[in-house]
């Protein structure tokens, strides 16, 4: 019994703070534009300043620096044609390799991730509009709730019990399932076409990608969160690891694969 209570002992924490930035990211999607571009700057300054305290947490005022940096690049790039953007966009990651004792193959790699995803996330409301942004988010969201809820009540073989012992296959698979269900919405009172629903899966994919792959990095550098940010959630970086994992592949994909955005 009491390793049941265990089992969902966090929930109630969970819930509580994932409404409150459910509602935050909420307003910021709709309202879009300025305040929209702001959010995601202040996200992406403040997970690569979690990066830096992850690795060198005796290094505050370098990881203040590097988070400011990369909030005001990310928070700048949108402004600006994609051959300016992208250089300011590299640039943080560039700095912060040559500040860093350790890791900094790991920080360069993440930040660049970090920067691109928001720039992709800013770049999918501002060209594709409220809808589009509102169905990346959804996929990513029931990726993460079905997949938590299904992994708790079935259990079943572990995912990668080495990096993440929590993740289960029964919560992986469900969570592909929440994202169909999603894109099969979005299919069926759009013109987009039925094709969307394998292309939510593929997102979903990649939303879980994103997160083993920072389950990875807590795991090699021997933390538990990326910060104490969001109360039953870690950090950002605990938070949004898969919402950086979408938006990359969408930014890199949807073009590749001619989704036509444009339908919504």
């Amino acid at each position: 019994m009491s390793g049941e209570n265990e089992k969902w002992s966090d929930l109630a924490v969970r819930l509580s703070s994932g409404a409150v930035m459910v509602l935050l990211g909420l307003y910021g999607v709709w309202a879009g534009g300025h305040v929209f571009h702001v959010m995601i700057a202040v996200i992406c300054g403040l997970m690569v300043w979690e990066l830096v305290r992850m690795f060198e947490p005796e290094n505050s005022a370098i990881a203040i620096q590097l988070g400011l940096l990369a909030g005001v690049a990310a928070g700048t790039a949108i402004y600006l044609p994609p051959g300016f953007a992208l250089p300011i966009l590299l640039a943080p990651a560039l700095v912060g390799f040559g500040q860093l004792k350790q890791y900094r193959v790991i920080f360069m790699v993440f930040t660049v991730m970090v920067l691109l995803a928001g720039f992709g996330m800013m770049s999918v409301r501002d060209g594709m509009g409220f809808q589009w942004m509102l169905w990346l988010v959804l996929v990513v969201v029931a990726t993460d709730v079905v997949g938590y809820f299904a992994g708790r009540m079935i259990g079943g073989p572990k995912f990668w019990p080495r990096v993440s012992p929590k993740k289960t296959w029964a919560g992986t698979t469900f969570g592909w399932l929440g994202a169909a269900i999603v894109g099969a919405y979005f299919a069926a009172t759009t013109p987009v076409g039925w094709q969307l629903v394998g292309f939510s899966i593929a997102v979903s994919m990649a939303s879980q990608m994103g997160d083993i792959a920072e389950s990875a990095v807590k795991r090699r550098v021997g933390v538990k969160d990326s910060s104490n940010l969001i109360p039953g959630h870690g950090g950002l970086l605990d938070r949004f690891d898969g919402m950086l994992g979408a938006s990359v592949f969408l930014l890199i994909a949807g073009p590749l694969f001619a989704v036509p955005f444009g339908a919504l």
